[in-house]
């Protein structure tokens, strides 16, 4: 047996705002993230393509339990799209499968055809990928040369704005659904421009409510270490907050519900009465009551605090 063994891992809570360089893989630049902190458990929020970039938040500990609702937030990117090729993979790391030539442009014809794509609308998903069709990820048969039917899926444009634009090259920023991908709509915009398309440069710059101003490279996260974690109910802001005293927060923490009057958002948040963030909550329809989803390991402290006097 090695008599160098692994330190065990650590129970570290937070989140991470990091900027994903371009070439590495998100689970891979997550390992990456888990070793630095020698994490127990760790998690992101919505993979990035390898040839991408940007806001990548990752979830240690028990922010995974808020991670899913970052895969349901909406998106905003930075794209990059060269008109005039057609790649098999939509982006820059595929295979040249076409070329067109490229009509004369204008601001005006382009932000015309960004305004056919705002709002609902059917977009097929590409066929690179990791859709899964009888269990097998779809760029799995895309890689060999196979292609499976797939039916179109409705996601949301929330804004598609021009930001540069020169002969064979179009910048624009676009904030959209979960689900929604972006190679795929930089083929459309090509294809409705008259001519082909593929993403040479893609960098997210928001996830729900986080935004991009605080994110860090791999080098600064592993300079700052725990400095740089983030609190769990950063990515949350955008719901309802509820501050409860010591008995509410017991009723919640034995699995009872609470009897309050619907708020605005179906999801809220529960602090405590010391002002500490605990979990979220939905509200229940039929009980007409907030009942818990999601409630924390690390608030261990309540019984300490309550005694034995409920």
């Amino acid at each position: 047996m090695s008599q160098f063994r692994r330190a065990p891992r650590q129970k570290i809570d937070g989140i991470v705002l990091l900027n994903k360089p371009v070439g590495v893989s998100s689970n891979g630049i997550l390992q990456k993230v888990r070793g630095i902190f020698n994490a127990e458990k760790a998690g992101h929020t919505g993979a990035l393509d390898p040839f991408a970039s940007g806001l990548l938040p990752i979830c240690l500990g028990e922010a995974t339990k808020v991670s899913g609702l970052l895969l349901d937030a909406e998106k905003r990117y930075t794209a990059t799209l060269k008109l005039g090729v057609q790649t098999d993979s939509g982006d820059v790391d595929g295979q040249v499968l076409a070329q067109a030539p490229i009509p004369t442009l204008s601001v005006a014809q382009i932000e015309q055809v960004f305004a056919q794509f705002c709002g609902p609308i059917l977009q097929v998903p590409p066929m690179y990928s990791a859709l899964k069709h009888q269990g097998k990820p779809l760029y799995a048969y895309a890689r060999q040369g196979i292609e499976i039917e797939r039916p179109a899926r409705p996601v949301t444009i929330f804004s598609l704005q021009l930001i540069s634009w020169q002969a064979d090259v179009i910048v624009f920023d676009v904030l959209c659904s979960k689900g929604t991908y972006v190679r795929t709509l930089g083929e459309d915009i090509a294809h409705a421009l008259g001519t082909l398309g593929h993403l040479i440069a893609l960098h997210r710059t928001q996830t729900g409510s986080i935004r991009g101003e605080q994110m860090l490279t791999l080098e600064q996260i592993e300079i700052q270490k725990t400095a740089c974690l983030q609190p769990l109910d950063l990515a949350l802001q955008h719901l309802p907050r509820l501050d409860l005293d010591l008995k509410q927060t017991r009723l919640l923490q034995q699995g009872g519900m609470l009897a309050l009057p619907k708020l605005p958002h179906d999801w809220v948040r529960f602090y405590d009465a010391n002002g500490r963030f605990f979990g979220i909550g939905e509200w229940h329809a039929v009980s007409e009551r907030i009942k818990p989803k999601r409630l924390f390991n690390f608030v261990d402290t309540f019984a300490q605090e309550a005694g034995e006097s409920v």
